[in-house]
Order: structure tokens, then sequence, then C-alpha cells
């Protein structure tokens, strides 16, 4: 007896582990298909991608750009959500938009239905600072830069490149062939538009390719049919001009901003040195400028000396009084709901900016037109960092200094590597810009 009841006993304690098995096998296998179809379900229902923008959330700003610029490309649904986490970007799902999003490090999250309608809610409320822009199509970018010029030596093009944004480089051919019409938005290379040649003619006149570059420009200038390089940007820039009164978008940054409107003013006027273009410049010519023909600056002094590295007064440089530790300016807050286009581009993760240097490096602001917004600036210092305005059916903007993330950039200084500043809020500005004629034009109410 005792042997077959411990029999017994070891065979019920086998069928209870047994059981016991099975049970937990089938524990094991519900909760996998409860975490499949979570996961499964998620995906269904997750209508929208969200790319954040804000400070603690996104782990490449620069690089979320052109996944928005992917986006239009690929005739995803995009909303920029002004003001909401920094600037956000709400973009239809599809697994090939997630899959891009991982290739280029971008942070993303997927909501659903209700969750969008939640933030959209949100968004619209009159008592929010927000507004929900729709972007509508990837623009036709095109930076002014001449052949020659190596890309690393310009904000912009760095910018571009890094964010995986296509662009065309064109020139002064291009231009003045009427090539602008193909582009939906302009941005201008650290070009001298009065043909003094960036006014390098002190430190560099000895230097070969300061001589290289201005044998090249005399050159192009003749082919062109002009007699004088500051004659043919003059024509340059006049085709720019009638670009943005048509409706072109315009970006500019450090002496392209000052230079091109100082060649506007200066239509019919010759400014130059012997230096610059073989015979003296016009007696009184200051009192012959006419601030009428200007996009952003008026009343401005031109510095009339070849050896100082200087457009005019219109430029703060040396007027500057502050420590690089100190250098900084602050963007300006709009109504995301009424002033669209300025909340538009002063999108960041932060109001407050590191300061950087260029030839042009900021603006006074005695020498800017009213009506020209400053979207950034420093009190500090009395200086307008990042303006805009309207010409005609178009729009500009210009931006001081040279590399938001290289403080006092010089001639044949190494290239700034984006890899290491992939949240520059500096940098997150130029991509505004990029993305800025994406908007439809009924948005725009400024």
């Amino acid at each position: 007896m005792t042997f077959r009841s411990n029999v017994n006993k070891l065979n019920s304690a086998r069928e209870k582990s047994i059981s016991k098995n099975i049970i937990s096998s089938k524990v094991l296998k519900n909760a996998l298909l409860l975490s499949f179809l979570l996961l499964f379900s998620s995906q269904i229902y997750a209508s929208k991608v969200l790319i954040p923008m804000d400070a603690e959330s996104q782990s490449n700003h620069l690089k979320a750009y052109g996944i928005v610029y992917y986006s239009l490309e690929n005739q995803l649904n995009v909303n920029w959500l002004l003001n909401y986490r920094g600037g956000s970007f709400l973009i239809s799902d599809s697994e090939k938009l997630r899959k891009e999003c991982q290739i280029r490090g971008v942070d993303f999250e997927l909501i659903s239905d209700s969750m969008t309608g939640s933030i959209l809610e949100e968004i619209s409320s009159p008592s929010k600072n927000m507004e929900s822009v729709a972007l509508e199509k990837a623009p036709k970018i095109a930076v002014y830069s001449p052949s020659g010029n190596k890309p690393w030596d310009d904000a912009v093009t760095m910018a571009l490149t890094y964010a995986e944004i296509p662009y065309t480089t064109i020139y002064d051919k291009e231009v003045l062939n009427d090539a602008l019409l193909l582009y939906d938005w302009l941005h201008l290379h650290h070009e001298d538009f009065t043909g003094q040649y960036g006014k390098f003619y002190r430190a560099f006149r000895t230097v070969p390719w300061y001589i290289q570059e201005k044998k090249e420009a005399e050159e192009l200038a003749a082919e062109l049919g002009y007699s004088k390089v500051s004659e043919e940007k003059l024509a340059v820039a006049l085709k720019i001009r009638d670009y943005v009164v048509g409706g072109g978008f315009m970006f500019a940054m450090c002496s392209a901003t000052d230079s091109f409107d100082i060649a506007l003013a200066a239509e019919g006027v010759d400014i130059a040195e012997p230096m610059f273009d073989g015979d003296p410049s016009e007696p009184g010519y200051q009192s012959k400028i006419d601030f009428n023909k200007t996009f952003a600056f008026t009343n401005f002094e031109l510095e009339r000396s070849p050896m100082v590295y200087e457009f005019s007064s219109i430029d703060m440089t040396a007027k500057r009084q502050i420590q690089k530790e100190n250098d900084y300016f602050t963007l300006m807050d709009y109504s995301a709901k009424w002033d669209v286009v300025p909340t538009m581009l002063t999108q960041n993760h932060t109001r407050l900016i590191k300061g950087f240097m260029g030839q042009t490096t900021s603006y006074d602001p005695e020498t800017i037109k009213p009506g020209v917004l400053i979207m950034g600036e420093s009190k500090l210092n009395g200086e307008a960092r990042y303006i805009h305005g309207i010409k005609g059916k178009g729009f500009f903007t210009f931006y001081g200094g040279h590399d938001p993330e290289d403080y006092q950039h010089r001639v044949g200084d190494p290239k700034t590597e984006l890899e290491l500043h992939p949240n520059s809020p500096g940098y997150r500005l130029i991509l505004n810009n990029v993305l800025f004629p994406a908007a439809k034009k009924k948005e725009q109410k400024t």
C-alpha cells in the first residue's frame, strides 16, 4: 500500500507539473499575442508621424528639416505646428517615412487619430499662441555662388547638404538668362554686389587667390558684355530684385545682405575706386544714393576708403563692444495665428541664439527701414541680427554673420562639421527659411 500510495502521489505531482507548464505556455503565448496585437494595432491606428522639435525630444534638429523636405517630395501631408514643442512637424504615416527617420537619426513619434485631434484642438484654441500651417510642396532651391567656391565656405550650403535637401548652384550667367524663374527660393552666397571684390584689397591684394578671383570676375563681366565688374554685378542685383518683386523668396547672409542693397541704391552712380574698376569714383557720390531702391536699409553712409574692410555704416562689426562669452541675440515672439510668416521664420527650441561674426555681422537699427521686421536682436549691444521684409509680391530675409557655429570665421579656416552641431539653433533659422516657400499662400497672413 505504501509503495502504491507513493506511486499515485508521484503521478499526481507529475500531472500537476505538466498542467502548470501547459498553463504557463498558454499564458506566454497569450502575452506574446497581446504584445503583437498592441504593436500591430498601434501601427494600424497611428495615422500620423510627429517629428518633435523641442530640446528634450529631438536628437538631430537639422536632419529633421531634411525629413520634412523628403516628405513633401513624396507627396505626404505635412503640417508645421508653430510654437508646439519647438515647431514640430506632423506628417502622414508611412513605413518608408519611419525607415527614413531611423536611417537619418531623426526622432519621431507615432500618434493615433484621437491624439492628432487632441493636438490640433489644443493648437486651435484662441488661448494658445500656436498655429498649424500646411506645407504643400518641396520648394526648388537655388544657391547663388561662384563655381569655384568650396561648399563649406557658406553656412547655407553646409546646412542644405547636411540636412540632405537638394539644391542647384547658379551664378551670373544663369541669373542674367532668367534662370531664377525656375526656382522658388534663392540664397545669396557671401557676394559683393558693389564690384569692390569684398573690400579685401588692403589685406589680400598681393595674394594669388585674390588676384585670380579678380581676373576671373573681369573676364566674366567682359564675356557677358560689361566693361566693369560693378556694372555686371548691378545687372545681376537688378535681376534678383525683379525675381523677389515677382513673388520669389530670397535669403542672404553676411556681406551679401548690405552689398546687395548698396548696389541697388547706387544704380547709375560710380562708387568704386580705381583699384577696383580702373577709374576714380564719382565726386559727391554719397549725396546721389537713392534709398528708395533698397530692400531693407536706408540713410547709411558708404565707406569710401578701399583700405577699410567695410562697405557702409549699416554693419556694426567695428562698433561692437561685447565679449564672445556674452554674445547672444534673442528671437522675437509673434502671434502665431496672425503673424504667421515671422513665427515660421523664428521657430526654435530656444529663444536665445549664440552670436557669431562675419564681414557683415549685424545691422544698425537706425539704418533699417520702417516696416522691416527685426526678428532677432541683441539689446545688450543695440544691434539687429536677423531681419525680414516684403518686396512686391515676394519676401526677403537677411541674417548677419558668416557661420552660426564658427564665431569668427577667417579666410582659410577649416570647415564646420555639422555632425558636431546637429541641434544648432543658429542653423535652424537658416532651415526655417528653406521651408518657408512650402507653406500655403493663404496661410501667410503677414
